[in-house]
């Protein structure tokens, strides 16, 4: 059974939920039969979980009988070369249902789609892909048929538009990048690295999940 953003679940819901879990029993709505269920539990959520449980936002027994094993997946922008590979999943599979004959993404298109930062993650790239193949009748997906967002010379956050970053001549080291943002991030934070991943527009799992990959914790 998946539990989609289970972060946005109301503590009415939580006790529930936990109830179900603990007794292995269900109830539907308006019924008075307790029904007996067996079954596998994922639960998904790009909140911090545990900071939640921290301003009382969301049920401490509840997280902890949840987390039995947790598995972090970094967001879309930190894992960049899944983009093409996700990019031409969904559009095989949206081809097939629209009935279209689009064979793929031009190298330019592919490009632009790992340049962006992707605040939706998979979601917004599925939305796209899915958008483009109804509107195109092309062979194969150019430039000029993404979005404005992925292809214009401009990226949008959540605070608005922002200049593209321009790369170098000499080329950069995006890892020392990176973690150079991540040090300004935390001397503006104050060290605080909840304040710090809130800044860099990260959960605090993913900003660990970076410290830890540049030895800075």
């Amino acid at each position: 059974l998946l539990l989609d953003e289970l972060g946005e679940m109301k503590l009415s819901l939580q006790s529930k939920l936990l109830r179900a879990l603990e007794e292995r029993v269900v109830r539907r709505i308006g019924g008075q039969e307790e029904i007996p269920v067996d079954v596998t539990v994922i639960a998904t959520t790009n909140r911090d979980l545990s900071a939640a449980v921290e301003k009382g936002e969301f049920r401490m027994d509840l997280y902890y009988r949840l987390n039995a094993f947790s598995l972090h997946v970094p967001p879309l922008r930190e894992r960049r070369e899944d983009i093409p590979v996700l990019a031409n999943h969904f559009l095989a599979s949206f081809v097939k249902e629209y009935n279209k004959s689009i064979e793929g993404f031009s190298a330019e298109a592919e490009e632009l789609m790992m340049a962006y930062i992707w605040p939706g993650n998979v979601r917004e790239l599925k939305n796209v892909v899915r958008g483009m193949v109804v509107l195109q009748e092309t062979r194969v997906i150019m430039r000029e048929h993404l979005p404005l967002e992925v292809s214009g010379p401009a990226i949008r956050s959540e605070t608005g538009w922002q200049d593209r970053f321009v790369l170098p001549e000499a080329g950069i080291s995006l890892d020392e990048f990176e973690k150079d943002l991540i040090l300004q991030a935390l001397e503006r934070a104050e060290h605080n690295k909840t304040k710090a991943a809130k800044l860099l527009k990260i959960s605090y799992d993913s900003f660990r999940y970076q410290l830890k990959k540049f030895g800075l914790e």
